[in-house]
């Protein structure tokens, strides 16, 4: 019926869907006896569709568009052009490598959608595990076999202290980590990487853990409390400098000249062994991988 429509002729229509005139006859009969009225009237040059019949035509046309969308979105997906990508990052990678790739699917690839998770090792391994993430940047916790991970190594997660601009010590000449103690400081909770590494860093180089520890998970709440007072937070480096950045938070908070060498453990890309990846997670996945690699290089040539 779309295609009498669109020709006029029941020849012109069995030429378009490439089948005998004849054919083409029975099935217009045959539509007419579903839809119980007359759909076409026969004139001396071709046909004309009667009021029921350019309803139904258009009707027709309407399903054979939504088909033809139907397959271009299924190849869209195949080829990795359109989906959800559930991504999960410690924060430095997420800064550093998730947020600068995303900015870029989203100009060649609009069609993709991507739900992120920053959170720590420990919790992002169970939800790849669970299959709530397609992939994340961080470690594969010790008590999980690590079998069941695909790993891309990256390399350690390098540290600053962070303080807010106006700080006390960022006035100081030549910072010593002894000074940096007697403040308040921001850490994770006890058994957190990062502290972990923060504190095996200064008991190697023997000075006295902070005696004034504010603890808490959370990255807002730790930016909060050292952009509204005196104390010292760790933070990766590549979350430290977009914090400081125009984009992140103007220039309000600074690095310390201190603790040169601090770094959490190495960390990898990381994909489960058991399942492949959809289209659309493999696109972002090899973008991610590519673009680790290219900044590995990077470092090398250095």
């Amino acid at each position: 019926m779309a295609a009498v429509g669109r020709t006029g002729q029941v020849s012109g229509a069995a030429a378009q869907l490439v089948m005998t005139q004849p054919a083409a006859s029975r099935l217009l009969a045959e539509a007419e006896r579903i839809a119980g009225a007359e759909l076409y009237r026969r004139l001396a040059r071709g046909i004309e569709l009667t009021e029921a019949g350019r309803r139904f035509a258009a009707v027709a046309q309407r399903l054979l568009n939504e088909l033809d969308a139907a397959s271009r979105e299924i190849d869209e997906f195949d080829a990795g052009r359109r989906g959800t990508v559930s991504i999960g990052a410690v924060t430095g990678a997420a800064m550093e490598h998730v947020l600068p790739v995303l900015r870029q699917v989203r100009v060649t690839h609009p069609g993709i959608n991507a739900n992120v998770v920053v959170d720590t090792s420990d919790r992002l391994a169970p939800l790849l595990l669970s299959d709530e993430l397609d992939f994340y940047i961080g470690r594969i916790p010790a008590d999980i076999d690590r079998v069941a991970f695909v790993a891309d190594p990256i390399g350690p997660e390098p540290v600053v202290l962070v303080v807010r601009d106006e700080h006390p010590l960022t006035r100081r000449v030549r910072l010593t980590l002894e000074e940096c103690v007697e403040f308040d400081w921001v850490l994770q909770p006890l058994g957190g990487l990062m502290r972990q590494a923060v504190e095996d860093f200064l008991i190697e180089r023997r000075v006295a853990l902070p005696a004034r520890v504010i603890s808490t998970s959370s990255t807002l709440m730790m930016l909060a409390l050292i952009a509204s007072s005196n104390a010292i937070a760790p933070f990766a480096r590549a979350a430290a400098q977009f914090f400081a950045s125009r984009e992140g938070l103007g220039g309000r908070l600074v690095s310390l000249p201190v603790a040169e060498g601090l770094a959490v453990a190495p960390y990898s890309l990381l994909r489960p062994s058991s399942r492949p990846l959809s289209p659309a997670a493999g696109l972002v996945f090899s973008q991610l991988r590519a673009r680790i690699a290219g900044m590995s290089a990077g470092d090398a040539d250095c």
